[in-house]
């Protein structure tokens, strides 16, 4: 009984039970994902116009292209992208080891291909965390 007591998300990987480290809630991770889109779709928009939103061809496209290049170079930069960072959340790997370039960039491909992020794993760790030995925790 006592084991089961001592069972929390994020105990399996060794990350605490709260605070900085601790698994970030699903909450987090959904506002940090609204906050990324919308950013990304204002930026898009800044750079090549409102037919981003209601356009047809490459322009479709910009949003999510812009989203991939926010993504991948802040969390290779700083280990969260934009949203992330303002909701106190971010990315590290399981093994304590840095990030290094091309995890950030290949997770945040496979967040675009939308498949792996609906694929959740134990430790609410999506696909592309589980290949990658990946998990967002808190910063705060």
């Amino acid at each position: 009984m006592q084991q089961l007591e001592d069972e929390y998300p994020g105990s399996s990987l060794g990350l605490p039970r709260e605070g900085r480290g601790s698994l970030a809630s699903w909450r987090a991770r959904v506002a940090a994902l609204i906050i990324d889109w919308l950013a990304s779709m204002l930026v898009a928009t800044l750079l090549f116009g409102v037919e981003v939103l209601t356009g047809s061809g490459w322009r479709s496209f910009m949003i999510l292209a812009t989203f991939f290049v926010e993504a991948s170079v802040l969390t290779t930069i700083t280990g969260s992208s934009f949203g992330q960072l303002l909701a106190r959340i971010g990315v590290t790997r399981v093994d304590g080891l840095p990030l290094g370039l091309w995890r950030p960039t290949l997770r945040t491909l496979l967040k675009c291909l939308v498949v792996p992020v609906v694929v959740i794993g134990a430790e609410r760790r999506h696909l592309d965390d589980l290949l990658l030995g990946t998990v967002v925790v808190n910063r705060r």
